[in-house]
This record gives structure tokens, sequence and C-alpha cells, in this order.
């Protein structure tokens, strides 16, 4: 009997061959924010997953906050992607970009100068890379209230960017301390206008952001990612979580989506968070749920087997094995990631990963 994580599904109009997903990934592999011929090859080669959601791709030249990161606002950057959506396709695949805004977690020279923007004037203390290496993030500047239709529009006309490059749909970022996160959480929105202040004025700019995109993308095509438990890129965690992203979910519910893609716990850390909390959190999600964050073969199976997820994003694994659902189904031994070259540099480390 074949185990239910290597069966189709559906996740809203997306039909996929299995249950593996490609996690987000930045690998700073773009040197001009363009996407290159071996990112190409690097996303074609794992093509075999049920849904590969890109890199986090930033939707505008002031949602950047990583060196050599692609955009998807460009014409030249929108003819890239069509050629990775089309050798993905030609593969078996199917492909979403993962719409990206940095927020606060940002440099000036990154930004040809201009501070990030964030909903507060509050530093996150984090770290990003500039190219030449790690720099401290700068204390952003707080959005005017008549900046926020501009941000809206750009994450509008970035998903009418990947529609035109022929993406089966996108993945909004709303998780581990960037753009959206920084509006959810009152540890860095301290706005006391109508995007801050009760929880309902904070998700409002999440909101308003789904329903750009899904008005570009129309039902069952928009999927999100939240990491209710996360305090990645010392965003904080919220003074009360479960009331936040309770209201999250409630409004994602009144919305069409195609998947809740939910971080588990710390990002790329601890499984960690109050008994029963996030489980509460994901038994609320009427959406099609992919479950995320240090899953082993044996979990992923057992959370799909039992309902407790409809697919399981799998990062790191499908770095080292682009073949990583055909070893996961085999119980093959999975190859060792190559930490040391994770970001920036060639084929290394990249596209020189062996399959079975």
């Amino acid at each position: 009997m074949t185990e239910a994580l290597f069966t189709p599904t559906r996740l809203g109009q997306i039909e996929i061959a299995n249950r593996t997903v490609m996690a987000p990934l930045t690998r700073n592999r773009a040197p001009d924010l363009r996407p290159t011929d071996l990112m190409v090859e690097y996303y074609r080669q794992r093509a075999s997953a049920g849904l590969i959601v890109t890199e986090g791709t930033q939707i505008s030249p002031m949602a950047q906050g990583y060196a050599w990161t692609p955009g998807i606002y460009s014409d030249e950057q929108v003819a890239g992607w069509r050629k990775i959506v089309d050798a993905v396709h030609d593969a078996g695949g199917k492909i979403v970009p993962q719409l990206w805004h940095v927020g606060r977690i940002s440099h000036p020279s990154l930004l040809g100068g201009a501070d990030p923007v964030g909903p507060s004037a509050i530093s996150a203390g984090s770290k990003t890379f500039d190219g030449t290496g790690f720099v401290e993030t700068t204390t952003p500047r707080a959005l005017e209230i008549d900046e926020i239709p501009g941000i809206l529009a750009d994450y509008a006309k970035a998903a009418q960017n990947a529609k035109d490059a022929g993406f089966d749909g996108v993945e909004i970022h709303a998780a581990n301390g960037y753009l959206i996160d920084q509006f959810l959480r009152d540890t860095s929105n301290k706005r006391t206008d109508a995007y801050g202040g009760p929880i309902a004025n904070r998700v409002r700019f999440l909101t308003e952001v789904v329903d750009a995109v899904v008005g570009v993308w129309g039902p069952g095509r928009v999927g999100i990612r939240i990491s209710p438990y996360s305090n990645a890129n010392n965003v904080g965690l919220d003074s009360d979580t479960q009331a936040l992203f309770g209201a999250v979910i409630a409004e994602l519910n009144k919305r069409p989506l195609a998947f809740v893609h939910m971080v588990e716990g710390a990002t790329g850390g601890p499984r960690d968070w109050p008994e029963g909390a996030l489980e509460a959190l994901r038994d609320q999600i009427a959406a099609p749920y992919i479950a995320n964050n240090g899953y082993t073969r044996e979990m992923a199976l057992q959370a799909v087997a039992d309902g407790k997820a409809d697919a399981v994003a799998f990062g790191r694994a499908f770095i080292a094995n682009p073949d990583l659902p055909a070893r996961l189904e085999a119980g093959a031994e999975l190859n060792p990631l190559r930490p040391a070259l994770l970001y920036g540099g060639g084929a290394e480390g990249y596209t020189d990963y062996p399959t079975l």
C-alpha cells in the first residue's frame, strides 16, 4: 500500500502528484537580482516535489533584505522566472513563487542608500548579508499610512508578474519576522493608526495583502506562510500569540486560499510552543494545511496518514537531495548537507548533489 505522503492531492486549485513540498529556501545565487540559468537547473532537478515554493522573491527594490536574492518586479526578472517555470513544468512539477517584503530586515547598502521601512521605527537588532559579510540591520523608517496602498500595489503587480511567468499560483510570505509579520506583532508594531493597537488593526495589513493577491489570481491559487511561535529575525513573540493568530486564521478562513503553510515552532530550530497551542491553531485552519519545520520521514508519514497535514514541506533535505520524494518513499539514505555552501557561490553545493 502506498503511504498517503506519496499520493496525489489538491491544494485549492493546484493538483500535486505527492504531498512532499519543497520549502522556500534563500540561496543568494542571483547576483543581478535576476533568475539565472543555474537556478533553472536547480529547480528543474527538484521538480519531483509535489509542489516547489521558490526562495523568497522580493516584490520591489525596497522589499530586498539580502544580497543576490531574485526579484519579480522587472520584465527581465519575469523572463528569468519563466525559464524556471517552463523547466519545472516540462519535468512534471508544480511551482509557486514566495512573494516577499522584508520590511526592517535590511540595510541601506541594499536599498540604494534608503532606510528600510517597517510598521514602526524599531530596530530588529538582527543581521543581514550585504554581499561582503553579515552586517547589522538598521533601524527602519515607520511607513506613513499613505504609503501602504503603494506596497499593496507592489504585491498585486508581483502577483500579476508571477501569473505572466506561468507559475501555478503564489505563496505570500507572512512569516519569520518580515514585513507582514512585523505588522502583526505588538513587539514590532507600535502604531496608533488603523494598522496598529488592537489585534483587528494589526491583522489589517495581512488581509489587505491577501485580498490584493487573490484579486489577481482568483480562488485556490494563493497560499500563505505564517510562523506563530517563531522569533525569527528577533521579531519577538506577541503578548497573546494565540489570540493574534486565532484572529489571523479566522480572517484567512474567509478567503479562498490554496493552502496555509505553517512553521511549527522556531524557524529552523526547536519545535517548541505551549502545550496544545499550535495544534489548536492548526485545527482552526479551513484551507489545506502544509506542515513545516524539522520533519523526519516518520513524522511526515504519520502527519499525513493521521490527517494532521495535507502535505509536509522539507527545506534542507531538499537542498541536499534533489530526488527527495523518491528517497523518502524508498526509505533510502539522505545525502548530508554542506552548510558552508548554502548562501552565495555557484554550482558547488547547489546543483551538484547526487540523485539515487
